[in-house]
């Protein structure tokens, strides 16, 4: 290359960001938030897995009975560390899915680790089924 075109390109690269140094510090700067985010996943993962607590429980909907207009009862499987008590919130709903019933049952703690449970809910209508809403440790 002639010294003039040579000239030419080293001001364009000058001018447009493409010097030696600045390639060092894009280099550097990606390596640098590259180093951040997996810093940073790696805590989240920490956080989020070894230093939760330990939701050792599930449940299971067994069935429901329809006994009248007012009353379904529902039968649940309950699987959890034993010592651990609950609590469970249970549902009626009717045919068009609209909440009839709701009860918060209370599960005491026990020795035994899946038990078979059921538990009454009163309705203000015919409800078309019953089930478990959700559950949590007390």
């Amino acid at each position: 290359m002639s010294s003039t075109v040579q000239d030419t390109a080293a001001e364009l690269d000058r001018r447009y960001g493409r010097t030696r140094g600045n390639a060092r510090r894009t280099r550097g700067a990606v390596i640098g938030t590259a180093i951040a985010f997996v810093v940073a996943l790696v805590a989240w993962l920490v956080w989020g897995g070894l230093l939760s607590a330990n939701s050792d429980f599930e449940v299971v909907d067994t069935g429901h009975t329809i006994i009248d207009d007012s009353l379904v009862q529902v039968r649940y499987q309950l699987t959890v560390t034993p010592g651990s008590t609950m609590s469970c919130a249970l549902q009626a709903q009717n045919s068009t899915f609209a909440i009839v019933g709701w009860n918060v049952v209370d599960v005491p703690a026990s020795d035994r680790r899946v038990r078979t449970l059921g538990a009454e809910i009163r309705t203000t209508e015919l409800a078309v089924t019953g089930l478990i809403y959700r559950c949590w440790l007390t």
